[in-house]
């Protein structure tokens, strides 16, 4: 089937695949972006080879992957492009378009899970410790800014938000002092996040703060006079490292996002259920969750090759 018509038709069809990952999945707008990308790609490759995708079968699927394969592409991005195929089979197979899914019985490249990077302890008490008498020295305008980050931390260290949710927070978001926060996450989920007494205490400073410097009630909890109203996840980034350096940790290992993965690991190491983490983190797909599982069996064994007598005596030479 060469000529325009298949093409005509398969792009129709990946349109209306798109509505309906955004209307009724509430796919975030960067992910409409990626699944268009690879199933254009994947629309190209059937029709170069005279089909459709109605008419793709399970060995197009394979000789695709197979195809990426031969040019280097990433694991990831290989796994990531036969899952859109996936879900756009499956569409059009619950709408009655094809008889079948040719994807839904081909097998993703296996790729090592790769572990995030956390903090030590240690290294995480420097940085509250830092934060804290930052906020505690400074004076005018700096104690604003100081105290800010220090909030910031604190809701980031109890919270393990996505930065993006943590600087969009709300004003109100703590003006009542709850025990919870809502957060709007991927996708329009919402979920409660539990915010520990300590967090809240230096937010209620620091909200003490914010009504003296603010005339108006401002949109955000952590407000900016720039363009988008809120402090941005590059200035917040930026302060981080400006903290490791003063806390004697090393600035390349501090981010937010490692700051989650401190807050993640933290709570599956004191027996925390993976279903609850998962809920406080907000991943759709407990398989995401499961990772930090890795880097506590990680912890296990480097603790195990460390201190364990026996590991200890076989590393000594023989005597």
């Amino acid at each position: 089937m060469t000529g325009s018509a298949p093409a005509s038709h398969d792009h129709r069809h990946l349109s209306r695949f798109l509505e309906m990952m955004s209307a009724e999945r509430g796919a975030a707008k960067n992910s409409i972006a990626a699944y268009r990308r690879d199933l254009e790609l994947w629309i190209a490759f059937l029709k170069a080879r005279g089909t459709s995708v109605l008419e793709a079968s399970t060995q197009n699927v394979r000789d695709f992957q197979a195809e990426a394969e031969a040019h280097g592409l990433a694991r990831a991005t290989s796994a990531r492009r036969l899952s859109a195929i996936k879900q756009f089979h499956g569409f059009l197979h619950g709408e009655g378009k094809a008889k079948e899914n040719p994807a839904a019985i081909v097998e993703g490249p296996r790729a090592s899970p790769r572990l995030p990077k956390i903090l030590s302890d240690a290294d995480m008490a420097a940085l509250l410790l830092t934060a804290k008498e930052q906020a505690s020295k400074a004076e005018d305008a700096a104690r604003f800014k100081a105290l800010r980050l220090y909030t910031l931390l604190m809701i980031l260290a109890a919270s393990g938000l996505r930065v993006s949710e943590l600087i969009t927070l709300p004003y109100r978001a703590l003006s009542g002092g709850d025990e919870f926060l809502l957060i709007k996450g991927k996708g329009g989920r919402e979920r409660l996040v539990p915010l520990s007494p300590e967090a809240r205490q230096v937010a209620g400073t620091y909200m003490k703060l914010l009504r003296e410097t603010y005339e108006e009630e401002p949109k955000f909890l952590f407000p900016s006079r720039g363009a988008q109203g809120c402090l941005t996840r590059q200035h917040f980034a930026l302060e981080l490292k400006a903290l490791a350096g003063a806390a004697g940790v090393d600035a390349e290992k501090v981010s937010p996002h490692v700051l989650r993965h401190v807050f993640a690991s933290g709570l599956l190491a004191a027996g925390a259920d993976l279903r609850a983490v998962q809920q406080m983190l907000g991943h759709a797909d407990i398989s995401t969750t499961q990772i930090y599982t890795h880097v506590q069996a990680q912890r296990l064994q480097e603790a195990v090759a460390t201190y364990h007598p026996l590991a200890r005596k076989r590393k000594s030479p023989a005597g």
